[in-house]
């Protein structure tokens, strides 16, 4: 009968061949390529709509007022939003309605969470604060993200769209009684 070997043998060879192989993968992981942070950065996608550009002007525009307040520039297309201390929180551009509302200095009115605007697409984030030819003028955003369609020929829209992120910082910031102040 073969001599048996005893069962620390076993395990000692067992722990020796598992500590070599460990040791080979080790080294030839060691010699592959490495991830960097340079390669780990996100890539930019295209989108299949168009969206408001990234690039912002720093300066809020001249004669705006002062203090917390929403500043919206009708020749820009760009919302700021400025808190009491006059650093510009957020600034974004928008997609306005067929209606403007005329330089000057108003008040968000009231807030809707969300409805149907009047050219029948589901928005949300609604903040009125003027009125011009019988239509309300509001901020709002699509629900879906969506940028608005063109108004139709003779439509009257008031409503000014933004991306929807750019919805919920405005939404967030413009309460009811914050200065809006529309500006050329």
């Amino acid at each position: 009968m073969p001599a048996r070997l005893p069962s620390w043998a076993w395990v000692t060879g067992l722990t020796v061949g598992a500590i070599a192989a460990v040791t080979v993968l080790g080294v030839k992981a060691d010699q592959g390529t490495h991830p960097t942070a340079a390669s780990a950065k996100p890539k930019a996608t295209a989108s299949a709509q168009p969206t408001p550009t990234a690039s912002a002007p720093a300066r809020v525009p001249d004669g705006s007022g002062t203090g917390r307040r929403v500043v919206y520039s009708l020749g820009e297309k760009r919302v700021w939003l400025v808190d009491a201390s006059e650093a510009t929180r957020r600034t974004f551009t928008v997609w306005p309605g067929s209606v403007s509302p005329d330089p000057g200095r108003y008040t968000v009115s009231s807030r809707n969470p969300a409805t149907t605007g009047s050219d029948g697409v589901q928005i949300e984030h609604i903040l009125y604060f003027a009125a011009k030819s019988g239509v309300s003028v509001a901020f709002s955003n699509a629900v879906d993200g969506a940028s608005p369609p063109p108004a139709a020929s003779g439509t009257a829209t008031g409503g000014i769209r933004m991306r929807k992120a750019d919805g919920t910082a405005l939404w967030t910031f413009g309460t009811v009684g914050t200065t809006v102040t529309v500006v050329k």
